[in-house]
């Protein structure tokens, strides 16, 4: 009965999330569903097992959602996310439109922009590049997931994605975690993207295919109700904070809208690599700071400054841009609310699954899979990012119930933890972008597309790429370890 439990406890929260119902209330129905089934005590799970995980959940990370989404529409109302677009449209020019949208998603992305807000501005910018090219329309949001939410989100090494952060607490290590193997992991997701998709316009022109898109851009997407319900729980922006504010007519110049990126990345490395291992934090262990680590939390302090120090910079160098300060930062700030609250709603069914008796038949049947410990959390990860629609949430879920049992195995097998964290992060930008993942819903709508459409795109972009990616990942970790 307990597994029986489980199973529609999942079968509910999959079921009307895609249907546009809210995981807020979701998530503890479908938790207390589980628990009923397990005989188990439905008031306690809820206010202690799920509201304590998803508390938890609020303490360590609410700080990257709220810098992160702060940070992204800073950069957008600035003009900083349209210069980049606009510098990649003038360098490549519409004979390589796919190109110039893919570098322009990962540039921004990879700098600490959300996903959210790069699709906002890259979407357009994309269009109108694939209509001066007669670059068929179905093809562009194949190319925005590939430049913005594949290997700048999981496989580039000091990505400042929440996707990259999560396993830092778990495992103690970094955002720059198995860098080679994580250059490696973005190079194959970016070339086969590419193939895939300059083989699909070489097709198009073959038969004489043109663009075929709408006549203007898609801006409905940002007030869509079930659109929001599915953004919110698999990035950390909300969309209807997009249109708050005040974006700048006046565009600045190249370095100074790639300077707040270039920062974030500097900052992040120096902080990671040279700061916080050369000061003492052995006041950490004092139970008034949690009887914790440096290795739990610095991490999340890299990141934290790194986004604190480039919002300084951006606005330093853009306040004369930024005509709605007030209303900017609002938008910016509000617009992280109802993300960390949606996964953290998740976690919380996460943890009274991981609670009940059942879930050990389940523990036991993961541990046991051949391959050893990365080939089953590299399954955890993506069945549990593909059950939620959530990378974000299916992560956490996946190290916050098998997370302690994986480093055992890690230790045991001589594993180094970075190479777990590469694994577990590539893992969850898999199979998360399934038809009912926010993202893929959020830019289909945006790119004025349909699944029908352009979602086989999306798959081979954002799907097929990403587990080439971790095969390889898993296939060079286990022969020559964690570099």
């Amino acid at each position: 009965m307990g597994i029986l439990g489980i199973l529609l406890g999942l079968a509910l929260l999959v079921g009307l999330a895609f249907r546009g119902w809210s995981v807020l209330g979701l998530a503890p129905v479908a938790a207390l569903i589980a628990a009923a089934f397990a005989g188990e005590p439905l008031l306690a799970h809820w206010t202690q097992t799920f509201m304590g995980s998803a508390a938890g959940f609020i303490a360590q990370f609410f700080p990257l959602f709220l810098l992160g989404a702060l940070f992204g529409k800073l950069m957008d109302d600035s003009g900083s996310v349209s210069a980049i677009a606009q510098l990649m449209t003038d360098k490549l020019g519409p004979k390589r439109a796919i190109l110039a949208v893919v570098l322009a998603g990962a540039l921004v992305t990879y700098g600490g922009v959300s996903l959210f807000v790069a699709m906002f501005v890259i979407a357009p910018m994309g269009q109108a590049l694939f209509r001066a090219a007669n670059i068929p329309n179905r093809l562009l949001p194949g190319a925005v997931m590939l430049g913005t939410a594949t290997f700048t989100m999981s496989a580039l090494p000091g990505s400042p994605a929440i996707q990259n952060a999560i396993p830092m607490p778990f495992f103690g290590t970094t955002p720059f975690a198995a860098p080679g193997l994580g250059f490696i992991a973005a190079g194959i997701m970016f070339a086969f993207g590419m193939w895939w998709l300059s083989r699909a316009e070489t097709r198009a022109r073959r038969v004489g295919e043109g663009f075929g898109g709408p006549k203007g851009p898609i801006a409905a997407a940002a007030h869509d109700p079930i659109v929001r319900e599915r953004a919110t729980t698999s990035n950390s922006f909300d969309p209807a904070e997009m249109e708050r504010g005040s974006h700048s007519a006046q565009l600045p110049g190249a370095f100074i809208a790639l300077l707040p990126l270039m920062v974030v990345m500097a900052v992040n490395l120096l902080m990671s690599l040279v700061v916080l291992p050369r000061i003492d934090t052995g006041f950490l262990a004092d139970p008034r700071w949690g009887d914790t680590s440096i290795a739990s939390v610095g991490g999340v302090w890299s990141v934290i400054v790194a986004l604190s120090v480039a919002i300084v910079v951006l606005y330093v160098f853009n306040r004369g841009r930024l005509k709605s300060l007030r209303e900017t930062v609002d938008a910016g700030l509000n617009a992280s609310a109802l993300p960390v609250i949606s996964v953290a709603s998740l976690v919380g069914f996460g943890a009274v699954v991981a609670a009940l008796p059942a879930f050990a038949m389940v523990r036991d049947w993961v541990l046991s899979l051949d391959g050893g410990p990365l080939v089953g959390l590299a399954i955890a990860t993506n069945v549990l990012s593909a059950l939620t629609g959530s990378a974000s949430g299916g992560l956490t879920i996946a190290l916050s119930t098998l997370g302690e049992t994986y480093m055992a195995l890690a230790a045991s097998y001589g594993i180094d933890p970075a190479l777990m964290h590469r694994v577990a992060v590539i893992g969850s930008g898999s199979l998360d972008s399934l038809p009912h993942n926010g993202a893929v819903v959020t830019l289909l709508a945006v790119c004025g597309a349909t699944h029908k459409e352009s979602y086989r795109d999306i798959v081979m972009c954002g799907i097929v790429g990403a587990l080439l990616a971790l095969i390889a990942v898993i296939v060079l970790g286990s022969v020559f370890g964690s570099f």
